[in-house]
């Protein structure tokens, strides 16, 4: 399945809905450090529920370490300041499908970095800023999932 790269995530919350989306999903999520919050934080288990047994999740101690783990995948960076449309890429099987901190992003250092194959961005009304991370991590990989027709799924 695809591959769901948090870098620095910033809020529990948005990480426990993250690992219900990828339990429900079968992709797997992988954490690069560091981490605003403890894995064990009551805020993240509560937000994956009993989901945390059926989820992927891997944490990397740093984007080195998670490329090391990940690559050769094809790595799709999701920002604001992209001009191509998520909905434009032909996903694949293994595809990484990465998203920055709350609430800045991806900075300019890490989406020049080498191993990124495109910046996408997801449309949204002018003016608006961002949509939240496990809002948008789940618009990415229901869209990579669906031109798959949603293989595996009941």
């Amino acid at each position: 399945m695809f591959n769901v790269m948090f870098f620095s995530p910033r809020i529990a919350p948005n990480t426990g809905n993250a690992i219900r989306m990828v339990a429900g999903s079968g992709c797997a999520l992988h954490l690069v450090e560091p981490l605003g919050f403890d894995l064990s934080e009551p805020k993240l288990r509560r937000a994956g529920l009993d989901y945390h047994d059926l989820a992927s999740v891997t944490v990397h101690a740093d984007l080195a370490t998670a490329w090391q783990a990940l690559m050769p995948a094809r790595v799709y960076a999701f920002t604001a300041h992209a001009s191509t449309s998520f909905a434009e890429v032909a996903y694949q099987p293994g595809d990484v499908l990465m998203f920055g901190p709350e609430p800045t992003g991806l900075d300019q250092a890490t989406l020049a970095d080498p191993h990124i194959s495109a910046t996408v961005r997801i449309p949204m009304l002018s003016g608006r800023r961002s949509l939240n991370l496990s809002n948008a991590a789940a618009v990415a990989v229901y869209e990579a999932w669906r031109q798959h027709g949603y293989a595996g799924a009941g």
